[in-house]
Order: structure tokens, then sequence, then C-alpha cells
């Protein structure tokens, strides 16, 4: 099975993370598994914080984090 990941399905600013945001991707994990999250650099000091906290309310796995960019998973059902 392959996916795509040509394009940025989310970016994460200087606002950071909220309930809105999270609801996104709870959105965009169920339509697609497997989605991508890249974060501003303003906020690189908080990203840590932002995937723990994303991984930790959507039940998302991290697959790969590079750089300022994150890849998240969640098996759909």
């Amino acid at each position: 099975m392959r996916r795509s990941l040509s394009t940025t399905t989310l970016q994460i600013g200087k606002a950071g993370v909220n309930e809105r945001v999270i609801k996104e991707i709870k959105r965009q994990l169920k339509d697609k598994e497997l989605i991508r999250i890249k974060f501003a650099r303003s906020i690189s000091t908080e990203k840590e914080s932002y995937i723990n906290e994303i991984i930790r309310k959507t039940n998302a796995k991290l697959i790969d984090l590079r750089g300022n960019v994150a890849i998240i998973f969640k098996k759909k059902g």
C-alpha cells in the first residue's frame, strides 16, 4: 500500500495547539490515517510538548520527526 505525503496537511504556527487544531487533526486522521504536520520555526522550542499533546489527545502514533515536520498515523476503524 502506497501513501503519498507530497503536501503538508497541517501547519502549526505561533498560536500553538488548541482544541480547534486537535479537532482538525482528528478529522484528517479519520480521512487519511497518515498526516504530516509542519511546525513554524518560531515555536521549535515547544514542538516536543505540542507533539506529545497531539499524540495523547488523538491516540495516534508518531511515525517520524525530521526538523520541524512530524508524521503521525492512526489506523482507521
